[in-house]
């Protein structure tokens, strides 16, 4: 089976090649037009030579960079992720200036004997990459091949020459830099290095680390000597406690006693007054108090009293009083004060070193805290050095590089192919440009008879006409030979009639059989048959209907309601004295208006023309005679005017059983056939179906092609006896 995707195709085909079947000479002659002149220019035009040469680009010229250290200047590399350095380069070589150069170079004037202009310049030239390479292709076309390839090679060696002025401009730039940019940094070193130096000296810094770990050691240490001197002094307090228990004295005291025991003086004077206290003793046994000797030796006493208390006073260094008794003690005594005075000499000793120890951690200690804040004071002024060395020795390398590249010629591409003298010329390519120029000309040619196409609103094809109305098609009528213009008198309007093997015949038998199985279920008397404009046919198509219901043995009835302008007279060549008008108006009877035109069939003319047909047509005496003719004849068929012009058939339509739209293709517009629809909707009349007349094969898209073919021939074989035994009516 055929899908419907295949016949819409199809379709589509059979459309346009009816286009260009009805426009051929169009496209004919638009293809043989532009095909003559591509022709003629193409022998008139001069022949054009191309020359080529090609460069290759090295990434990088060495050149070492302004702004950065690591980078190359006259590196090819884009400025976004998007750019070509290729393509900038092509640009490059298409600036202005080198291209002014190469004019001025090779003295190039246009016809007029003047310096060609630049923009001329660009449209002979072509700059192209080589595709996944770092070459690009130059070339420039010319009438004269020997100025085309010394163009090419001139613009290559301006190119390159400006290539390397620039780098040798970046390098001397660099240079500058470089130049002005190198004592400040030197300064800059020497800044961080004196900083760093007033750092160590203020801080009394010479290694951090070192410094870190040995007052953590001395810590250390000087916790252990704090430990042991502290339990030292506790055992020499304790000794002491138990010497200054067992002889009842103070420590002060025990100090005076040892003091006094080993002074010699005072030993001398107490020895000597003690002598005096003995001889006075004796003497007081012997003398009275008025003694002389006694007197004598008192004296004595109270002068060695008084030396011995200034000797005690000189000796202890105060105005301590001490006791006769303890002034001279015992060796035990003695050598137990001495070993007390010992025990508090180091006691006191031992508090000293207690207390210097304490002093030295603490000292230490507050060191250790500062060493951290010292040590990243250090490591930010070493950084900030390194920095500056750094910079100062890349700049300083940077400066030599430049220093050799400045006077080197330094570029990023070379020649690889020196443009060549063409030895045939580029253009004109007649083969081609007539090959173009035959499909421009087709092209052309198929598009104006596309445009020309739709300019045309007309209907061209019956399935056009089905889709433009969307009613069923009953019909379909072949264009005659004859001419079957409605106003031609000399013209074959029966084909039914006058030629029954012809395929109008055959399609009108089609048409009428197609009325009685479609509309089977529906009792159809009476038709009327209308128009969209004048020159469809329908009067064409009324007559023949009635002629092929007539034939099936059907008594007929072909009203000719066209009171403006009536035309079936005309096809039957029958007098219009009397006829519908007449009976409208109550001049006469249906049955005495008609006139016969065939067994069956039967014609009611329009008869004289009213002054208003409309008024005549929706009167009662209109429906009285349909009823008349209804009773009367099994067919009724009413020809009417045109409906976009007048609204007669509308009207006849409310007493009909239904309407019989003729459609012409090429003589009907899509803007009168959707005008004609809307009145039929809007009217709610019965529209039957279409009737399309004066089908070409074409126009057919296909429908009867094969039985009209068979007709037609059958038909020529009988269309001479037909034409002679033609009857008249």
């Amino acid at each position: 089976m055929v899908s419907k995707q295949e016949e819409q195709d199809s379709f589509n085909f059979q459309e346009y090649s009816l286009i260009f079947k009805r426009h051929c000479l169009v496209i004919a002659v638009v293809t043989a037009s532009i095909f003559g002149l591509t022709a003629l220019a193409s022998f008139k035009q001069k022949p054009i030579y191309q020359a080529e040469g090609k460069l290759l680009f090295n990434k990088t010229n060495r050149v070492s960079s302004l702004t950065s250290i690591s980078e190359n200047t006259g590196e090819l590399s884009g400025v976004t992720q998007v750019s070509k350095p290729l393509d900038t380069q092509a640009e490059v070589i298409r600036s202005n200036p080198i291209v002014k150069k190469t004019i001025d170079a090779m003295n190039l004037k246009d016809k007029h004997g003047q310096p060609i202009e630049i923009d001329e310049f660009l449209k002979a030239l072509k700059v192209n990459t080589v595709k996944d390479t770092d070459v690009l292709t130059l070339s420039y076309q010319s009438q004269n091949p020997q100025q085309a390839a010394a163009v090419v090679n001139s613009l290559m060696g301006n190119y390159l020459e400006n290539n390397v002025q620039t780098n040798r401009t970046e390098a001397t730039a660099a240079q500058e830099f470089l130049r002005k940019q190198l004592p400040e940094v030197e300064a800059k070193v020497m800044q961080a290095e004196a900083a760093l130096r007033r750092f160590k000296e203020k801080n009394k810094v010479i290694v951090l680390e070192d410094e870190a770990k040995a007052g953590v050691e001395s810590l250390k240490d000087l916790s252990d000597q704090i430990t042991k001197a502290t339990a030292d002094l506790a055992e020499a307090q304790s000794h002491s406690d138990a010497l200054q228990s067992q002889l009842q004295l103070s420590k002060q005291q025990a100090v005076a006693l040892n003091t006094l025991s080993e002074s010699t003086a005072v030993q001398q004077v107490l020895a000597e007054y003690q002598k005096v206290q003995d001889q006075l003793v004796v003497a007081r046994t012997r003398y009275t108090e008025e003694h002389p000797i006694i007197k004598d030796l008192s004296s004595q006493e109270i002068a060695l009293r008084k030396q011995l208390q200034l000797r005690v006073s000189q000796t202890l260094g105060s105005k301590q009083s001490i006791p006769q008794q303890n002034l001279q003690i015992g060796e035990l005594k003695q050598t137990l004060t001495t070993q007390l005075v010992q025990s508090e000499i180091e006691r006191l000793a031992l508090a000293n070193r207690i207390a210097v120890l304490k002093n030295a951690y603490s000292l230490s200690q507050k060191r250790l805290s500062v060493l951290p804040q010292l040590e990243q004071t250090q490591l930010q002024l070493e950084r900030e050095l390194a920095v500056a060395r750094s910079t100062y020795e890349e700049l300083l390398k940077r400066f030599q590089e430049v220093e050799v590249v400045v006077n080197q010629n330094v570029g990023n591409a070379r020649v690889i192919s020196p443009a060549l003298v063409p030895k045939k010329p580029v253009s004109p390519r007649l083969t081609l440009n007539l090959a173009l120029g035959g499909f421009l000309g087709i092209l052309l040619g198929v598009g104006t008879a596309l445009l020309l196409e739709a300019r045309d609103k007309s209907l061209k094809t019956v399935e056009k006409a089905k889709q433009v109305f969307g009613y069923p098609l009953v019909g379909i009528i072949p264009h005659l030979n004859e001419k079957s213009s409605e106003t031609h008198k000399d013209v074959v309007a029966l084909p039914v009639r006058d030629n029954p093997y012809s395929p109008a015949s055959a399609a009108f038998e089609m048409f009428q059989a197609n009325l009685d199985f479609t509309f089977g279920d529906q009792l159809l008397k009476v038709i009327v048959v209308v128009s969209s404009i004048p020159g469809e046919g329908k009067s064409f198509v009324a007559a023949n209907l009635a002629v092929a219901k007539a034939h099936m043995g059907h008594r007929v009835l072909l009203i000719d309601a066209d009171m403006r302008h009536p035309y079936q007279h005309v096809i039957w060549q029958q007098h219009n004295l009397m006829g519908l008008s007449n009976i409208l108006i109550g001049q006469s009877e249906l049955s005495t208006s008609t006139q016969e035109a065939l067994i069956n069939l039967e014609v009611l003319h329009a008869g004289m023309i009213p002054p208003q047909p409309a008024a005549l047509l929706d009167s009662r005496r209109m429906a009285a005679l349909i009823e008349a003719a209804v009773r009367d004849y099994d067919f009724v068929i009413i020809d009417t005017p045109a409906l976009n012009l007048f609204a007669d058939g509308l009207l006849l339509s409310k007493l009909a059983d239904g309407i019989l739209l003729t459609v012409r293709p090429e003589i009907l517009d899509s803007t009168a056939a959707k005008a004609t629809k809307m009145l039929l909707e809007q009217s709610r009349s019965h529209v039957l179906g279409i009737v399309v007349n004066a089908v070409t094969d074409e126009q057919s898209s296909g429908y009867y092609h094969t039985r009209n073919s068979y007709q037609r021939r059958n038909s020529d074989r009988n269309q001479t006896n037909i034409v002679k035994n033609r009857t008249i009516f």
